[in-house]
């Protein structure tokens, strides 16, 4: 009943929020350090929560070995709906044009176009020897700090795995991440009675900064790219619930609350602890909820590399660019990598496009228009970045025999869905 009052509220404040930022733009604008505030809010219970869940679920599960065939079928799983993604945006995009017959406005090179040639620079330094450091952190505090979700996977494993070394003498470290644990569970709770406000706040001051009637201008990419999102969702949505074998709607149903928050505050990370916690409850164990969902965030950015692969063909059909088969796969693979070495970096999936573009010596008026509505843009990659993540959590967890459709029942049977 708590969860169902709070996706009301949540509804209400997106339709409060949009109307507030048509009418009175220059107030909504105003109203942006509240969903920061919320946000923040958010940020602070990732770290401890996603410590005490993984160490927990990894060393109470007490089969080290099983660790690394998870990290295996992870990862495999990843890049095979991470490519999917990737074909699933370059098909629509064939069909769709967004990038035919635009118009790029007047005043967009002097407004955008030195933002997205920082970009293109940002993107240059990235390397797959990079992301591999990058994924050991140098202080485990540093890394709690920035919310590097990477690196508190890889303290969490090594620190579960001293914890079995050690046995019984762990016993009080384990008791106390277990309630450490619980504590975050409920503090998430509290938290989550913000979020009306927070996404409130988040919408409005959106529209009232972008204004609404940005979008006649740009119709065709936004509804290409939404549409193209929406495809691959019921894609992978009803292709993992015929192999596991569970509801689509009872899916559906557990995934809005998260799937809400994403969309509204356009942040995977105001998401991550209502959608841990759901996953939890439907089924999913404790250790594999707590690997493959952070790990998602720099491997499996399914909605990411469908807006990438799409954006691609609209920067070069904007300036009349005609790429090859073979030219337009040897792109999209190359994002489909780089965009995996620059998670966590703003507007991360704008810098990998500037970066490849530059490289490759197109014109970046794209991107520079691409700028202007990235924030409605990234409302629906978030989101599918959060759904594509939630629903790998699943699929490893049936792939490994561990999901519990005893514990998926009970939980589509009570009320608190």
């Amino acid at each position: 009943m708590q969860n169902i009052k709070l996706t009301r509220y949540i509804l209400i404040s997106l339709i409060l929020g949009i109307f507030t930022g048509v009418l009175v733009p220059d107030f909504a604008v105003k109203l942006s350090p509240l969903a920061v505030m919320f946000l923040n809010m958010v940020k602070m219970i990732i770290a401890p929560l996603l410590f005490a869940t993984l160490v927990i679920g990894i060393a109470g599960h007490g089969d080290i070995k099983s660790l690394g065939k998870i990290g295996f079928k992870t990862i495999i799983y990843f890049e095979v709906v991470t490519i999917a993604a990737l074909f699933i945006g370059l098909g629509i995009g064939h069909v769709m044009q967004p990038g035919a017959g635009v118009s790029a406005p007047a005043d967009v090179s002097s407004t955008y176009m030195q933002t997205v040639a920082q970009m293109g620079e940002t993107a240059s330094h990235s390397s797959l020897t990079h992301l591999v450091i990058d994924i050991f952190p140098s202080s485990v505090v540093k890394a709690m700090a920035e919310g590097n979700l990477l690196q508190i996977v890889v303290f969490s494993l090594f620190f579960a795995l001293a914890i079995c070394a050690v046995g019984q003498k762990a016993k009080p470290i384990m008791d106390f991440l277990n309630s450490l644990s619980e504590v975050m569970f409920k503090f998430t709770e509290y938290v989550m009675w913000f979020a009306p406000v927070g996404v409130f706040a988040a919408i409005a001051s959106t529209i009232g900064n972008s204004g609404i009637g940005i979008l006649k201008n740009y119709v065709k990419i936004v509804f290409s790219l939404y549409f193209a999102l929406f495809v691959f969702l019921v894609f992978i949505i009803v292709l993992v619930c015929k192999v596991v074998k569970i509801p689509v709607i009872g899916l559906i149903k557990t995934l809005k609350d998260p799937a809400l928050l994403a969309f509204s505050t356009a942040s995977s990370e105001a998401a991550l602890p209502k959608a841990m916690e759901k996953m939890e409850k439907f089924g999913v164990p404790k250790n594999i909820v707590g690997f493959v969902m952070p790990t998602g965030y720099t491997f499996n950015l399914d909605g990411s590399t469908l807006y990438l692969s799409m954006a691609v063909l609209f920067a070069t059909q904007l300036v009349g660019i005609d790429l090859s088969f073979q030219h337009q796969l040897v792109i999209m693979f190359a994002l489909m990598f780089t965009s995996k070495g620059v998670a966590g970096v703003p507007r991360a999936a704008l810098v990998v496009l500037a970066g490849t573009l530059s490289s490759l010596h197109y014109p970046l008026i794209g991107v520079a228009i691409l700028l202007g509505i990235d924030q409605i843009l990234d409302m629906g990659r978030t989101t599918v970045n959060l759904i594509g993540n939630c629903i790998a959590t699943i699929f490893i967890a049936r792939w490994e025999n561990e999901f519990d459709y005893e514990k998926m029942n009970e939980y589509l049977a009570s009320k608190e869905i």
